[in-house]
């Protein structure tokens, strides 16, 4: 009798444990957290886009190919490719870091707005990869966020934001953005 409530014992502190052990926190240690306050790389790139006008073939990183006319003063409906040098400081003519290569796209009639879908493709001796950006750009908004959705090589399955800060705007041919981008996931 005494050998059958030891069982019973047993079996009932056995299956405790294993309760447990599938409720607690410790099952759930493989996945990684994510620390919000502190990225895990942080890089600071500048933008470069001069938009083909017609005459500047050699110079032109971008190009229209839908501009429909007659739909506002906002530039609604205008798709824009582009190839865009990326580098470390402002200067066009500095060394790129990567390119960014991609579209956006104007969405808004009543306001400067475009949401931008690139990736930025780096083949340098310090980086090798890619990472995936897209979003909203509120044009008039002194800093906006784009997600980073993606990426491969050194940036596998990075996510986390990239802001953007217009440094410079010379009307429809050139602009230049700081991209401060933060990542909060690296493997």
């Amino acid at each position: 009798m005494k050998s059958l409530v030891e069982k019973q014992l047993f079996k009932s502190l056995f299956s405790f444990f294993l309760l447990a052990l599938l409720f607690s926190d410790t099952v759930y240690s493989s996945r990684k957290t994510m620390d919000q306050k502190k990225p895990c790389k942080h890089f600071s790139f500048y933008l470069h886009d001069i938009l083909y006008d017609g005459d500047n073939v050699a110079n032109a990183t971008s190009a229209a190919i839908v501009s429909p006319p007659g739909l506002g003063n906002f530039k609604f409906g205008k798709f824009v490719i582009f190839d865009d040098p990326i580098t470390m400081d402002k200067h066009y003519l500095s060394e790129p870091t990567a390119r960014a290569q991609g579209f956006y796209f104007y969405d808004m009639k009543t306001d400067y707005n475009a949401w931008f879908c690139y990736t930025l493709v780096f083949n340098s001796t310090e980086h090798k990869g890619t990472l995936n950006i897209m979003g909203a750009d509120l044009m008039m908004e002194p800093t906006r966020d784009l997600s980073v959705v993606g990426g491969t090589g050194d940036f596998f399955m990075a996510r986390g934001i990239a802001t953007f800060v217009t440094d410079i705007f010379q009307g429809a041919k050139y602009f230049r953005v700081k991209m401060d981008i933060k990542l909060y996931e690296c493997y």
